[in-house]
């Protein structure tokens, strides 16, 4: 993953095909994501520390370091727990929570997926921006992916 690659769907009808911002409604499941290099259009999913967890928040709920990185209130996280390495695939939506089904680990999008329950740390937040409407990578993750070594 690198700055600068497009951020494309993982699954569904839409896979391989770039997420725009105006996609994401405030509110919803995270929409899982790999990065794609825009000249190649290689999309990066062979490794899972590649799998991103998109959602747009309302921008003010947001803390201020979380917002630094997101765009508009569209914030991206590792996918990966960091429990034991599980896809963090569900989400409670009365909270406003992402949630792995392995575990049950349970982290807050609005405060830097800070981990709430079973996980040792947060979901690493990846910077992003748009282009042209397209979700695009700005930096790296903040923080390793995965549970700790």
């Amino acid at each position: 993953m690198a700055p600068g690659d497009l951020i494309v769907y993982a699954q569904g009808d839409r896979a391989g095909q770039p997420v725009n911002a105006s996609d994401l409604e405030p509110g919803q499941r995270q929409v899982i994501a790999y990065p794609m290099n825009p000249q190649t259009r290689v999309v990066k999913g062979e490794e899972p520390a590649n799998t991103l967890l998109l959602l747009r928040l309302e921008a003010a709920s947001l803390t201020a370091e979380t917002a630094r990185h997101a765009a508009g209130g569209v914030v991206a996280y590792s996918g990966v727990c960091t429990h034991l390495g599980c896809i963090v695939s569900n989400w409670i939506a009365d909270k406003q929570l992402l949630f792995c089904p392995c575990h049950g680990a349970q982290y807050d999008p609005r405060d830097r997926a800070k981990a709430l329950v079973v996980a040792p740390k947060p979901l690493p937040q990846l910077p992003i921006r748009v282009e042209d409407g397209v979700l695009v990578v700005a930096g790296e993750f903040q923080g390793p992916v995965g549970p700790p070594t």
